[in-house]
């Protein structure tokens, strides 16, 4: 109880210490916001998972009843915001949010279950020098892009596309090393310039995934499941979207390749090789609209963000044993039915998660030197109870290896490309160009 009292006088304090006003703030008073409040709640942790090109790190405050370590069975869900720096929404709203979820722990039921069985990454901004850039303008404030000119959107390696973009920048790479550390389960990057949530596939290659106009992910009905959640307890997203310059919206969802293809988008990048669901939330028509209007914009979308975090808990969790009990890194968990491009796997842990709808599903689990395993398994709706099925799969070791099964031919190891260390792209003349490209042959092929 005592404990309790004090977590609570704690929340009282940051209240009245640290204040959060409905306004833009800038990088600095985003940096002094977010570590006032890692100083005040024990239940944050504040890191940064790398710099922007102009040397602004990117702050990432973890919330949970563990924020500084993994915790077995606890799942890890993230925000990243500001990935366009003109759309400014979405920086406004994880601040916001953070600024809630500090003031309902242990008072609020919601945010107190959320945080107790859930770890939560905020990324305010991806693209800090692109808001610090940027003009008040409503849909055409420059800032889109970092400060070398270069839409994020488009620059993760992408795995419908035959030819590489190029240079990763330098947010895009703290992002996928970002992704190596966090075994993420679900994800949202926030935008702007319509109001709608947007589901994998963005992009293409004209395959089977190619459908009546959409890109088809294996995980569709549990992507579309996503949408719909945000959607439908948003205010008004679900009525579809009314923004003079954009389409109308069925449910406020839409498949990404179907309204535009995209490549070298976040989210793909993230299903495919992150195995991490994320879908793209729109929530303003107005990229950068008037102070004035971000209170009714958090009024909109509060319950929705909490909603789809509680989303995480759909499916089944666990681990992979051996005959022993100990944990199998590297064994593939797949569902029957859904060749994903890239099969999920688990962690250094051993544990596997797999965001299902309700329903009878057959897991095939493979590991080197193991028999194969098949189980069918009868998948509830968890995030009522905020937690997925537990279930762990216990291998059988075989004399002879038994045969896995066939997979995708997709590489499932992101392509490497290299770029120079401070993120800068270089000019170059016709003797330049040819050392970075020797120099680019020899870091890849150090790589393979």
């Amino acid at each position: 109880m005592f404990i309790l009292a004090l977590c609570l006088y704690l929340g009282k304090l940051v209240s009245s210490g640290v204040s959060l006003e409905f306004r833009y703030h800038n990088t600095v008073e985003v940096e002094r916001y977010l570590r006032d409040v890692n100083n005040t709640f024990q239940f944050t942790h504040l890191h940064s998972i790398g710099k922007s090109v102009e040397g602004r790190d990117l702050w990432v405050l973890i919330l949970g009843k563990n924020p500084s370590e993994h915790q077995m069975g606890i799942p890890e869900f993230k925000y990243v915001g500001n990935m366009h720096g003109n759309e400014v929404v979405g920086r406004v709203l994880p601040l916001q949010l953070i600024d809630h979820l500090t003031r309902g722990y242990l008072s609020d039921p919601l945010v107190t279950r959320l945080l107790n069985s859930t770890r939560v990454h905020i990324l305010v901004s991806m693209n800090p020098d692109g808001f610090e850039s940027s003009s008040r303008d409503c849909m055409y404030s420059q800032g889109r892009f970092n400060k070398n000119g270069i839409d994020l959107n488009r620059n993760f390696p992408d795995a419908f596309s035959k030819k590489e973009s190029g240079m990763r920048e330098m947010e895009v790479r703290a992002i996928m090393d970002w992704l190596k550390t966090e075994s993420f389960v679900l994800s949202a990057n926030l935008h702007g310039g319509a109001v709608v949530a947007s589901y994998p596939y963005d992009n293409s290659n004209g395959g089977s995934e190619l459908q009546s106009g959409s890109s088809v992910a294996p995980d569709n009905d549990v992507l579309i499941q996503l949408a719909k959640t945000y959607s439908y307890t948003h205010s008004k997203m679900h009525k579809g979207d009314h923004c003079y310059d954009s389409k109308d919206f069925k449910e406020g969802i839409t498949n990404g390749y179907y309204w535009y293809p995209l490549p070298g988008g976040m989210q793909d990048y993230n299903y495919v090789w992150g195995q991490c669901l994320e879908i793209t939330l729109e929530l303003s028509c107005c990229k950068f609209p008037p102070e004035s209007d971000l209170p009714g914009l958090w009024d909109a979308n509060r319950a929705a963000l909490l909603a789809y975090m509680q989303q995480v808990h759909l499916g089944v969790k666990g681990q992979v044993l051996d005959a022993e009990g100990n944990p199998l890194q590297n064994a593939l968990v797949e569902v029957e039915g859904r060749r994903n491009l890239c099969p999920f796997r688990t962690d250094l842990h051993g544990e596997y998660y797999r965001l299902l709808l309700p329903g009878n599903y057959t897991f095939m689990v493979t590991f080197p030197g193991h028999q194969v395993l098949m189980e069918t398994l009868t998948v509830p709706y968890g995030p009522d109870s905020f937690s997925a099925l537990v279930h762990n799969f216990q291998l059988q070791r075989t004399a002879a290896t038994t045969p896995g099964p066939s997979h995708p031919t997709q590489s499932c190891t992101p392509p490497q490309v290299w770029r120079p260390l401070d993120g800068h792209s270089p000019s170059l003349g016709p003797s330049g160009v040819t050392i970075l490209l020797v120099l680019q042959v020899l870091w890849n092929t150090m790589l393979l």
